[in-house]
């Protein structure tokens, strides 16, 4: 495993992040597909293991199990100074008012909240999980600084929005003498490209680190195009992208299983190779819900793609409208 720095900052994190949202109690939330605890600490453990030190979940997973997972299995497999730990807040978890959102009152709430099912005194990476138009941006900033005053947060970042709200964001902590986020988690791999017109431009000039989530584009990438999964059989969310250009996706997936046929790689390690040589990116964000899935995304660490290569399963795409904010 490589480690790289997060952004312009002296964190170090693994160039592969373990996503964690494939771990959780199928009979909570709205994720079916989830592996429960028995299933996922053995995946938590190879991880580890193999020098995976970054691990992401958020307090919306499985309506709080995926923390609560994650937490036991990295105190028992782990020293806390041995990983790097991130959660997200902003997504609804109970009904009423005030269950949601970047409030003051959500953010310091539901800090405490992730904190006792994480079994932890701090997470290394607090963000926000969208972007809430409903809370003045100030607000937010000045709470997440408070968390990061508190101890309870060593950094923050943000996830999928626009450039111009994320802009607004920094602005609003220089202003404000806040905490700024340094790190960009936004949807990024070979059939969703549309963060590179001003997003990841963006973080590259001020220096915020970027965790791409579905590198593999919800597994679009690393199988047959019509084959089908008990998750994308399920996942609602899911279901909702890669519908735009299909036919040239398509063949953006064709080319990957050519490359990886002529490498002598797997699909995964081509779709994942490319993401992590493009320049903004710091450590995508791999889900894993069988021990092959990890095997290929350390692999894909060693992998480099030639320029020509990196060209030619690119050249088919199309420009897409945004999605997955």
């Amino acid at each position: 495993m490589k480690y790289v720095r997060l952004g312009n900052t002296g964190l170090e994190v693994s160039a592969i992040t373990l996503g964690c949202m494939s771990y959780g109690s199928p009979l909570r939330g709205n994720h079916a597909w989830t592996l429960p605890e028995e299933d996922s600490r053995p995946l938590i453990q190879q991880a580890l293991e193999a020098g995976i030190t970054t691990f992401d979940t958020a307090n919306v997973y499985s309506d709080g199990s995926s923390e609560e997972i994650l937490g036991r299995a990295l105190r028992d497999f782990a020293r806390r100074a041995d990983y790097v730990l991130a959660t997200k807040v902003h997504g609804r978890m109970r009904p009423g008012p005030n269950g949601a959102g970047l409030s003051r009152r959500a953010i310091l709430t539901e800090i405490d909240h992730s904190l006792a099912r994480l079994g932890t005194d701090h997470v290394d990476l607090y963000q926000i999980h969208r972007w809430d138009p409903l809370t003045p941006i100030e607000e937010t900033m000045e709470a997440l600084h408070d968390v990061v005053q508190a101890g309870k947060a060593r950094y923050i970042g943000a996830s999928s929005m626009y450039a111009w709200q994320f802009a607004k964001a920094q602005y609003t902590a220089d202003l404000g003498g806040f905490t700024r986020f340094v790190s960009m988690q936004d949807q990024y791999n070979l059939l969703n490209r549309e963060e590179e017109r001003e997003m990841l431009p963006f973080c590259l000039d001020q220096g915020v680190g970027v965790l791409p989530w579905s590198p593999l584009a919800r597994g679009k990438l690393t199988r047959d195009w019509d084959e089908s999964t008990p998750r994308s059989e399920t996942d609602t969310f899911g279901q909702t992208l890669y519908k735009q250009k299909e036919d040239d996706d398509r063949e953006i997936a064709a080319a990957v299983a050519q490359l990886a046929t002529e490498r002598g790689v797997s699909r995964a390690q081509v779709a994942l190779a490319w993401v992590r040589q493009q320049p903004a990116v710091t450590s995508p964000i791999v889900g894993a819900t069988r021990a092959h899935h990890l095997t290929d995304a350390i692999a894909s660490v060693d992998l480099t793609l030639t320029d020509d290569e990196l060209a030619r399963v690119a050249a088919p795409y199309r420009p897409h409208a945004p999605e997955g904010f």
